[in-house]
């Protein structure tokens, strides 16, 4: 009795799992959606986006792989999609070649900003969609004008705004678009899988690794550039082929390769790519016209600079010179505003190449030396657009030839000179520059922890990198060690005795954060033992001090230090100018111990320092300090 009551419900359960399984199937092929533009930028397809949403409901963005992005509504079930994509074609909202995809072609979503609806179910299709034969006469309705492509227009406004076409022909001609969208054919081959393989026999070699180049390019090749269609090569057309519509047989036809490079080359509309020869600085070289134009000559740069919407620059490097002339030009180029911190560094024997990139700007240079001429260029691209900056890159790259001669050392126009330029170009600067000294023979420094916050990069001199290893914010400390020993000229000696009150002191530091290439000193007196609310770990000099002197050593007049200034406070009370605080050193000694540094005690008394002997002191233990973004 069991087994007869036992096969029912195995059937019953067999049955439920197989339709289960069969309805998530078809639920997962039957969310599509309807993609109506694509476009070679993001910020093409985000206006484009912004311009359909004004029209349209349920307007998402994706990308679509290989620098494209595309627009879709949705997601609907198939048939509501196929009722929004006729309605939608037929009162011209969308180009007639908008189309029926899946889910699985999307990637990242843009449009609308965070949002996130691939993994989500379908939804109904917009209240305003008709079927076909249920459609109201158009109201005359436009897309909006944006600045990009301008989507299709719509039927002539005249007719629709009068009311004079009729009705049967108005639905005649739906009809018959209706029918032109609903049964859509691919592109039909211009030759044959043989043809197509005869005609390939005649591509160059180059011209067979630009098809893999751009088929890199486009998402669908990871393999070498080698110009040998093998079983990789042929996956990868055929790829392309079913993404594109076009039968899927691996073998691209003489009108598939045009359709495929023209992909390729389309991030680079509007750009102006063209040979440029500059005679004087001896190069000839690709650049993009549309977007930047001769500006001026500063030796050994020849500058060009922005006149489009991108906002790119383009040098180029010409100068005459040996090895060291280029390690020079190597160094030079890295402290360039133009040339941020982040990105790699390369030189070669007779070239180099660097990289730099921030949140605004990336970078590129590339420099080589032949029979005693140096010349290259450096690509100023914005940040965010890396499709474009790398194609006009590998362009300028491959098309750069060196022409006689080198620019002129006289060739300048410029009369702007600045302590500041090298070269008509900005020498990068520092977030923030403050005084430090040496402790210890290794190079360990004590600074003001201001200068060390929020910093990408602390240098020591301007070239020296430095780690922080202990800062104390309450007392307003930082510890720092160099990332390369150092060996400082003169270290600190901190005094073993209680200065006296009203006794002379001196500050030393970079008053003027690193503009003078030596620290300066600046002469008062110690009015108090402690701070102005006892704080005895303060004491409070009569001292008028720079913003860049904090973190500098304070000396009694034995030349010994008895503390370290410390910035101004911000807030509602101001002090008197001549009013300034140094942190006690005992406090720094502790400091230094408790971070496994060393430091030096004075030894017995001395007499008062004379001011030679000083000033060569204080230059030779106190430190610019410098913080990077």
């Amino acid at each position: 009795m069991k087994r007869f009551l036992f096969a029912p419900v195995a059937m019953f359960l067999t049955l439920s799992l197989f339709w289960a399984g069969l309805a998530r199937a078809q639920s997962a092929e039957d969310v599509v959606w309807v993609q109506i533009e694509a476009q070679p930028s993001l910020a093409e397809a985000t206006d484009r986006a912004r311009a359909y949403e004004t029209l349209l409901d349920d307007v998402n963005g994706f990308s679509l792989g290989g620098g494209w992005y595309g627009i879709a509504v949705g997601p609907y079930s198939r048939a509501d999609a196929e009722l929004v994509l006729r309605s939608y074609v037929r009162d011209g909202l969308v180009p007639r070649d908008s189309f029926i995809q899946q889910s699985s072609r999307f990637r990242q979503q843009f449009w609308p900003v965070g949002a996130n609806v691939l993994d989500t179910g379908q939804i109904d299709a917009p209240a305003g969609v008709t079927p076909e034969g249920e459609a109201e006469t158009s109201t005359g309705t436009t897309t909006p004008e944006v600045t990009t492509t301008p989507l299709d227009p719509t039927a002539p406004a005249d007719a629709q705004a009068e009311g004079e076409t009729p009705v049967a022909e108005t639905e005649a001609e739906n009809e018959a678009e209706i029918e032109t969208v609903a049964a859509p054919e691919p592109p039909k081959p211009d030759e044959t899988p043989a043809e197509a393989r005869r005609s390939e026999q005649s591509l160059s070699s180059e011209e067979r690794k630009g098809l893999q180049i751009a088929l890199q390019w486009a998402g669908f090749y990871d393999a070498a550039i080698d110009g040998a269609f093998g079983r990789g090569t042929r996956a990868s057309m055929g790829a392309w082929q079913a993404a594109n519509s076009y039968d899927q047989t691996g073998v691209l036809t003489t009108r598939q390769r045009a359709a495929l490079i023209a992909q390729y080359n389309a991030v680079l509309d509007g750009l102006g790519l063209q040979m440029v020869r500059d005679d004087k600085a001896g190069i000839e070289i690709m650049m993009p016209t549309a977007e930047v134009e001769f500006a001026r000559y500063e030796p050994p740069f020849a500058h060009y600079d922005a006149s489009g919407n991108v906002g790119a620059r383009v040098l180029l490097i010409s100068q005459p010179g040996n090895r060291d002339t280029l390690y020079g030009l190597y160094d030079i180029m890295q402290t360039l505003e133009i040339v941020p911190l982040e990105g790699p560094r390369e030189r070669e024997r007779d070239s180099f190449e660097l990289i730099g990139e921030n949140g605004s700007i990336i970078s590129q240079t590339q420099v080589s030396l032949e029979d005693g001429q140096i010349k290259g260029f450096t690509l100023i691209w914005p940040a965010g657009d890396e499709d474009r900056r790398r194609r006009v890159l590998a362009e300028m790259s491959k098309s750069l030839t060196r022409l006689p001669g080198v620019l002129d050392a006289a060739a300048g126009t410029s009369d702007t000179q600045a302590i500041d330029l090298v070269a008509g170009l900005q020498i990068r600067q520092p977030k923030i520059a403050r005084s430090g000294f040496f402790i210890d023979d290794n190079g360990s420094v004590v600074t003001t922890s201001e200068v060390v916050a929020s910093c990408s990069r602390v240098t020591l001199d301007a070239d020296t990198d430095a780690t922080v290893v202990a800062t104390d914010d309450a007392r307003g400390l930082a510890l720092l060690k160099p990332a390369s020993r150092l060996a400082p000229l003169a270290v600190a000696e901190f005094s073993n005795r209680a200065p006296r009150l009203q006794s002379e002191v001196s500050v030393a530091g970079y008053s003027y954060e690193g503009v003078l290439s030596a620290a300066t000193l600046t002469f008062g007196a110690l009015s108090d033992l402690k701070g102005l609310n006892g704080d005895e770990n303060l004491k409070r000099l009569a001292v008028k001090t720079q913003p860049g002197d904090a973190g500098g050593p304070v000396f009694d007049e034995n030349g010994h230090v008895v503390g370290m200034l410390l910035p101004r406070a911000e807030g509602d009370r101001k002090l008197p100018e001549d009013v300034s605080f140094a942190l006690d050193g005992s406090v720094i000694l502790k400091a230094a111990q408790e971070a496994g540094l060393g430091s030096n005690m004075a030894q017995g008394t001395t007499g008062p320092i004379a001011p030679r002997d000083l000033t060569l002191r204080a230059q030779g233990m106190t430190v610019l300090v410098s913080c990077w973004e």
